[in-house]
């Protein structure tokens, strides 16, 4: 007896030196059986209550993503600059994407295109940016016109189709350098979890000539929506490298260089070379 008595002290002299004094309810199967059960019942409850506030919210409308088309007819222009008869071509802006017409060889200052562009309208753009260039084969195309136009209201609410003529811009002065005949239509989808299409930046249809670069929408399967994040044109470090990267690249627009870096997140080697291949 005293011998077993002995190695039972021994045994647990081991355990507190090794282990250190056991915690108050060790091995109490029935306490930690009754906070599971506790725990269980407070996610319960919770998940239960989050149900009812969802249930009490008000109804959220959802995103829904509108396609535009604009019919690009024809211009009529108060000036020929130059001693040739100019070759006018469209640049149209629709929020960050640009898209560009076909060259209309001497026209002049009466080009005609008659062309469709269907595209999709970001939340929140009313208005698109509109300017007319003279294609030169080896010097810089010429900005010949420009303008920003209010996408007409019964466009956008009633999805009537709407044909104008609207003042341009230019050398002549505001307002004064001419008209641009625009048709305008818009059709309502209703998409749930849509974010903003991606953009591509693709280099100009025409390979003579200096024209400046272009960017086309690249529409794929409807993304998953996810938590809304920082476009990287919008940090505060992005104005510098933007800057730089402008002054390396003077002839693209600024807007096509933040869609470029967008596109990138935010990487300025990988802007670069994208720029680079565009322009080449």
């Amino acid at each position: 007896m005293e011998t077993e008595r002995r190695t039972d002290l021994y045994e647990e002299w081991k355990k507190r030196a090794f282990l250190g004094p056991l915690p108050q309810g060790f091995l109490r199967v029935e306490e930690r059986s009754v906070q599971q059960q506790q725990e269980a019942a407070d996610e319960q409850a919770a998940l239960a209550l989050h149900q009812l506030q969802m249930q009490n919210a008000p109804a959220v409308h959802e995103p829904h993503v509108g396609r535009l088309g604009i019919t690009i007819v024809q211009a009529n222009l108060v000036k020929n600059y130059g001693m040739t008869r100019m070759d006018p071509y469209v640049r149209l802006r629709v929020g960050h994407a640009v898209y560009e017409t076909h060259t209309c060889s001497n026209g002049a200052k009466n080009p005609h295109w008659n062309k469709v562009i269907q595209c999709c309208l970001p939340l929140g753009v009313t208005r698109i940016y509109v300017e007319i260039y003279d294609e030169c084969s080896f010097v810089m195309d010429e900005l010949i016109a420009w303008g920003h136009i209010d996408i007409p209201p019964q466009v956008l609410q009633n999805g009537e189709t709407h044909e104008d003529w609207y003042m341009l811009s230019g050398k002549q002065g505001d307002y004064q350098e001419g008209m641009i005949n625009l048709v305008f239509s818009y059709t309502t989808k209703v998409h749930p979890y849509v974010s903003a299409p991606p953009i591509m930046m693709v280099p100009s249809s025409r390979r003579y000539g200096m024209r400046k670069c272009s960017s086309v929408n690249v529409y794929t399967t409807p993304p998953v929506a996810t938590a809304p994040s920082t476009v990287p044109s919008a940090m505060p470090s992005a104005e510098i490298q933007l800057k730089q990267i402008s002054e390396m690249f003077p002839n693209v627009d600024r807007e096509v260089i933040k869609s470029v870096y967008d596109a990138n997140n935010g990487k300025k080697d990988v802007t670069i070379n994208s720029l680079l291949q565009m322009c080449e």
